[in-house]
């Protein structure tokens, strides 16, 4: 996460008469100096119990005699205004919003300056967060307009009158508008979404604070629905009931060569989505389907993404497209868009792995810089803009197409090429069986 220097230089240089509270940079957690107080490697501040952090944070007249607010204002609005642009998604909750008006209305009392830099750090803070609200607002609508074709579509199947290639035949253009939607869900994660997600309570942790009940996560969960709405579109417009063999060995072949565009670009979430909707069940059984198929590049994009060795070859790539991103000089060079699920589960394990204190009770705050690397990772390539014109039909139906469920898309898959076992017979039997009501 961004450091307030000011601060920072407090954490790491400033001494202290409590002996307790202060080692050489050379001493480690490993030479033990009780729980009162901190550990330091190379510098870097590893542990502390949580008694001696405040101790270190919050000035007293043991170490700042001389203390003032106006002494503070500069260092505490500093913090503030990186706390509202990092975390703007802390202040939905109107209690900690309260608090911050309070707090500035204090500070800025008085002193025409501070009131200038206050007013402006919290007017840029309602505008971020009204921009959020009106995007969670367009999503549902969204969702809502999806809902209602696939109602349509169950009521007539026969009224399917278009799919993704009566839209866009061009590979290409179909890779840029999946970006346009990738970066733009990226953009409203906020960072405090990844820590919320896997939330557990501390055991050594006793606070009650009136603020500990407040959770939110909805646009993380919202990009983790687009993936599978992709993966279901995809195998949705391969399985169409309208479609023949030569139609769908087409519709395959181009989600083939979207998949290798967005490769291209650094889309890899749109990639995997992709290839896992082409490898669902209803689809990769289309073996007549398949045989129609020119499979050499969906083999080198499956090797790309294939998860042996905990997805060696994407890491790898992946690093390929950070370290190009790094250098370019171009906005589409700096396009990186993880697969989103793996950064996840690594984030969950290693929440999982590292414990937020050690056996002595300290804060473990290797556990906590390892975090923050990889999140602030994540909150650049979120901040990249699309470089690719928008095209709003294009977009429009990527959102809002009708998708099938599983059991749907199974039957559909049956009807273009019977079951040929004795399983699939049985599990075709088992969709098709409506009980009668009561």
């Amino acid at each position: 996460m961004p450091q307030t220097p000011l601060l920072t230089g407090m954490l790491v240089s400033r001494g202290y008469n409590n002996k307790n509270l202060y080692q050489s940079p050379n001493q480690t957690k490993e030479e033990g100096y009780g729980n009162a107080g901190l550990c330091y490697r190379d510098n870097a501040l590893v542990s502390g119990s949580l008694e001696a952090l405040i101790h270190h944070l919050v000035p007293s007249m043991d170490y700042y005699p001389d203390i003032r607010i106006r002494k503070l204002a500069p260092r505490i609005l500093q913090l503030l205004q990186e706390w509202t642009e990092t975390f703007p998604y802390d202040f939905r909750d109107e209690r900690m919003m309260r608090s911050l008006k309070e707090l500035t209305q204090r500070m800025a009392s008085g002193d025409e300056l501070y009131r200038k830099v206050v007013h402006q750090m919290i007017q840029v803070l309602i505008r971020k967060l009204t921009t959020l609200s009106q995007y969670e607002e367009a999503l549902v609508k969204v969702n809502a307009t999806a809902t209602d074709r696939l109602t349509v579509l169950k009521a007539k199947p026969q009224a399917i009158q278009r799919d993704m290639l009566s839209v866009c035949n061009d590979p290409f253009t179909v890779a840029q508008q999946l970006t346009h939607i990738e970066l733009e869900r990226l953009s409203y994660i906020g960072p405090e979404e990844f820590i919320q997600a896997f939330e557990k309570k501390d055991p050594l942790d006793n606070d009650k604070s009136c603020f500990s009940d407040h959770k939110k996560t909805s646009n993380l969960e919202a990009y983790v629905e687009w993936f599978n709405r992709l993966s279901f579109m995809v195998a949705t417009e391969i399985c169409m009931p309208v479609k023949k063999k030569k139609q769908r060995a087409r519709v395959m072949e181009f989600f083939i060569d979207v998949a290798r565009e967005c490769f291209n670009i650094g889309n890899f979430n749109s990639l995997m989505a992709i290839i896992s909707g082409m490898n669902m069940s209803p689809v990769s059984r289309l073996k007549k389907t398949w045989s129609k198929v020119k499979t050499d590049k969906f083999d080198i994009l499956e090797l790309q993404m294939d998860p042996s060795g905990n997805f060696y070859n994407y890491r790898t790539a992946f690093r390929g497209a950070t370290q190009r991103s790094r250098t370019a000089n171009s906005t589409r060079e700096k396009i990186v868009i993880p697969f989103f699920s793996l950064l996840i589960k690594d984030i969950y394990f290693l929440n999982e792995g590292c414990s937020n204190r050690m056996q002595n009770g300290h804060v473990n705050f290797e556990k906590f810089w390892e975090m923050a690397k990889q999140v602030s990772e994540f909150m650049v390539w979120k901040k990249v803009e699309c470089p690719f014109e928008k095209d709003r039909k294009i977009l429009q139906y990527l959102l809002t197409a009708p998708v099938f469920s599983e059991d749907t898309l199974c039957l559909a898959s049956y009807d273009s090429e019977g079951p040929e076992n004795n399983m699939e017979k049985d599990r075709w039997k088992s969709l098709r069986y409506v009980p009668s009501p009561g």
